[in-house]
C-alpha cells in the first residue's frame, strides 16, 4: 500500500471513489463544485491518495485536507468498499497528520450523525473514534438530508519526527 500526494492524473480515481459514496454524501461526480474543490486541493498539495502499489491502476482511498491553524480540517476521506478494513483510512490520516498538522490546535471533520445509516454501514464514527476523535456539536444536515456531526481531536505542540 502506497500513500502519496495526489496529482491531476488521480482525478478519475477520486471520481470513482466519489461514485461509490454518493448514496451517503449526495451528488459529487457530476457536480462542478466537487470538481473545483478536488482541483483546488490537488493544486495546493492538500490531497492524498492510497494505491495498492505503483503498478496497479485505481485508488484504494483518497483524502482532501484543509490547513487553517490552529484548526485543521479533514474535508473528505473515502476508502473504496473493496479496501475497507485494510488500514487505508488510518494510513491516510497518519500521513495527513505528519504532513500538514502543526499544534497546538485541533483536527476537525464532519461525519454522519449517530442516526444516519452511513454511520453504521460505512463505519465512519467508529473509525474516527478509534483515532482519538470525539463527537462534538451537531452540524448542518448533508445534501441528502441526513444528520451530520462534528468530530474533533486536540493536537499538541510537539513536532512529529518524520514531518515533511
Amino acid at each position: 500500500m502506497i500513500v502519496a500526494l495526489a496529482h491531476e492524473a488521480d482525478r478519475p480515481g477520486f471520481l470513482t471513489l466519489a461514485a461509490e459514496v454518493e448514496h451517503w454524501f449526495g451528488p459529487m461526480v457530476d457536480e462542478p463544485g466537487f470538481h473545483a474543490a478536488l482541483d483546488a486541493h490537488i493544486a495546493a498539495g492538500l490531497a492524498l491518495v492510497v494505491r495498492e502499489d505503483a503498478g496497479r491502476p485505481g485508488l484504494l482511498g483518497g483524502l482532501l485536507f484543509g490547513v487553517e491553524p490552529p484548526v485543521h480540517h479533514v474535508h473528505w476521506l473515502v476508502v473504496s468498499a473493496a479496501a475497507r478494513g485494510r488500514g487505508v483510512g488510518r494510513a491516510l490520516m497518519a500521513q495527513a497528520t505528519r504532513r500538514y498538522v502543526r499544534g497546538p490546535g485541533s483536527i476537525e471533520l464532519i461525519t454522519f450523525g449517530a442516526d444516519h445509516p452511513g454511520a453504521i454501514e460505512g463505519g465512519s464514527r467508529a473509525f474516527y473514534a478509534s483515532l482519538g476523535f470525539v463527537a462534538a456539536e451537531p452540524a448542518e444536515p448533508g445534501p441528502e438530508g441526513g444528520s451530520r456531526q462534528v468530530f474533533r481531536r486536540t493536537v499538541g505542540a510537539e513536532p512529529s519526527p518524520d514531518r515533511h
